[in-house]
This record gives C-alpha cells, sequence and structure tokens, in this order.
C-alpha cells in the first residue's frame, strides 16, 4: 500500500519536497535592505530592534543580494538609483519578493513632483507587499513579512492545484485517445 494512500497526500509523512521547501522558504526570509531615507532608521532597524524582534519570525538582514529572499526598498527612488535597484535585483535568486515600504517608496512621496523622482519603485521592479506609512510603524513591518509568508503559501497551494487539475486532465486525455484508435 502507498503511504500517500494509508497516510493521506498532505499528511507530514507524505509531504513533497517543493512543500518542504516553500514552508522553510516562508519561515526564514532573508531581506537585503536599500534604505535610502528615513523610512529605513525609523520603520526598518526599529522593527529589527528588541522590542519588535524580527528574529522570532525568522527575518534576518544579508547584506549582499545573492543571498536575499527579500529587498526592501525604503526612500525616495530617483532615476539615478533606477539602475542600481535593477541590477541589485537581478542579482537576488529566484523566487524573489520586494517590499516597498513608506510613502516615498510607494508613490514618491512628497517629493513626487521633481523631474528627477521617480513615482514608486513598482516602476522598476515588481513589488509585492506595499507598507504605507510615513515612516512606517515597525508593526507594520512586522505585518507586511507576515502577509509575505501567508503569499507564499498561496502560491504553494495554487502549484498543487495546477499539479492536481494536470493529474485528473491526463486520464481524461488518454481515455479520448483510446477511442479514437477503437474507432
Amino acid at each position: 500500500m502507498a503511504l500517500d494512500r494509508l497516510f493521506g497526500e498532505h499528511s507530514l509523512v507524505f509531504i513533497r519536497s517543493e512543500q518542504l521547501f516553500d514552508w522553510a522558504r516562508a519561515r526564514s526570509l532573508w531581506y537585503q535592505s536599500f534604505g535610502i531615507a528615513c523610512c529605513s532608521l525609523e520603520g526598518l532597524l526599529a522593527a529589527s530592534g528588541p522590542r519588535f524582534d524580527f528574529d522570532r519570525h525568522g527575518v534576518f538582514f544579508r547584506g549582499v543580494p545573492r543571498q536575499a529572499d527579500v529587498m526592501i526598498v525604503a526612500g525616495t527612488v530617483n532615476h539615478k538609483m533606477a539602475p542600481v535597484v535593477e541590477r541589485l535585483y537581478s542579482q537576488m535568486p529566484d523566487p524573489k519578493y520586494v517590499v516597498s515600504m513608506g510613502a516615498c517608496a510607494n508613490t514618491g512621496g512628497p517629493f513626487r513632483e521633481y523631474p528627477n523622482v521617480i513615482g514608486g519603485v513598482n516602476q522598476i521592479v515588481p513589488v509585492d507587499i506595499y507598507i504605507p506609512g510615513c515612516p512606517p510603524r515597525p508593526e507594520s513591518v512586522q505585518y507586511a513579512f507576515l502577509q509575505l509568508r501567508e503569499k507564499i503559501y498561496a502560491q504553494t497551494q495554487t502549484r498543487l492545484e495546477a499539479r492536481a487539475q494536470a493529474k485528473s486532465a491526463k486520464p481524461a486525455q488518454a481515455a479520448g485517445a483510446e477511442e479514437g484508435v477503437q474507432q
């Protein structure tokens, strides 16, 4: 008897390796901060401090993009910094996530009238989570990481459902092919 029939397909005994990797990925989000302005100091460093301990959520700072899963862009991004943001994003391994932190990174903030300011980091790289505020509260930074964790779990479920649909479509296609051969 197969283990999936004995214990169920989603039991702890019968877990797919990609489910295990996604669980580990969601529980250990290593971020690279691209802190350009005050949001980085007031929101991100306060969230990493002892009062709002990021470590208990598995969120750790990495100094190099090749070891980071998440890029946090905090502050006003101008046209001069846009190639740097793109380069750091391209150096991150897949799957990679981007968090836009603060009003300046989300929309350009109070500096959006200036011609050298980009009206949001989403014009450069795809953003997964937006954190509002000027500066954002440490609680909202933690909440953003919890939402990112839920997004990773949702991607896992979507992949599993797509695989289950593909499996159920295969026998139907095979049965249709057999009928065509018999006629």
